[in-house]
């Protein structure tokens, strides 16, 4: 199949099932795996050149709504004609559920099948790790500094927390995303801060500029120096790298239970044909 993904979460699914030598094209933002940085590019995610999709006669787009605004990719496949699928989650189960749904149209079932029952036993392994945590860190994830954005109680994030042996400070707010304030987050008092800007690598993030927030050096995450700078690709993805980062992340918060984090990705460590 000619198969073209429109956004790096999708890119990186694909990667999964096996089909990346199936993609023509990708978005601007994908860079995951190595393999699609040579592939032709159609645009941003919120700005594809419709044009270009059109023009390089794809079998099948990996579409997403992940992103208010992505509504217009959408519409310009329609008004071209252009087969599409939409991939939109926003919980673990979805991710994995997206498996399915791109290896039944892409003729990739069996392979599909494969990978999630592997994804779902990792899930299930961490699960049952993390129950043996007694006293869960308040984590605050910082998505964007400025307006605040956080993500809320109905996010992968949430479920990575616990699953990290944390909890999602803003696990309350009955949203996928909140738009908040520093003074809220001060007042929340977090135990540990993590920093994934969307879109942004991590040499580009300073922890010092979160030290000059009004009063946020009284707060024990600050003095203490429990200020982390996360890769955003695993931790801001609706993908299953997601594993990747929630590895990193139990191994951080409770070295005494996950000592180690996984030196290479669970799936595709096991997945290599």
């Amino acid at each position: 199949m000619r198969i073209i993904s429109i956004c790096p979460s999708n890119t990186e699914l694909a990667a999964y099932l096996g089909l990346t030598d199936q993609l023509i094209a990708v978005d601007d933002y994908s860079d995951w795996p190595e393999q699609v940085q040579t592939l032709p590019r159609v645009g941003k995610d919120l700005d594809i050149d419709m044009e270009k999709v059109a023009s390089l006669q794809p079998d099948l787009v990996l579409a997403s709504l992940s992103v208010p605004g992505m509504e217009k990719n959408i519409e310009g496949l329609k008004k071209r004609g252009i087969r599409y699928i939409i991939l939109n989650p926003s919980t673990l189960n979805e991710i994995g559920n997206d498996l399915l749904t791109v290896g039944k149209h892409t003729n990739k079932e069996d392979r599909a099948k494969e990978v999630k029952a592997q994804y779902d036993a990792f899930l299930d392994k961490y699960r049952d790790k993390s129950a043996q945590v007694k006293d869960r860190p308040n984590l605050y994830w910082e998505w964007w500094p400025k307006p605040i954005f956080t993500p809320g109680k109905h996010n992968w994030l949430t479920e990575i927390s616990e699953l990290a042996g944390g909890q999602n400070l803003f696990a309350s707010e009955d949203k996928d995303s909140v738009q908040t304030t520093w003074t809220d987050v001060f007042n929340r008092e977090p135990d540990h801060i993590c920093l994934a800007w969307v879109g942004i690598s991590t040499d580009k993030i300073k922890p010092e500029l979160i030290k000059q927030r009004p009063d946020w050096y009284k707060l024990n995450a600050v003095k203490e120096e429990r200020i982390h700078v996360l890769e955003e690709p695993l931790y801001c993805r609706p993908s299953p790298r997601l594993l990747v980062g929630l590895t990193k992340l139990a191994h951080l918060l409770h070295p005494e239970l996950f000592p180690h984090s996984e030196p290479h990705d669970p799936l595709l460590t096991q997945n290599k044909g």
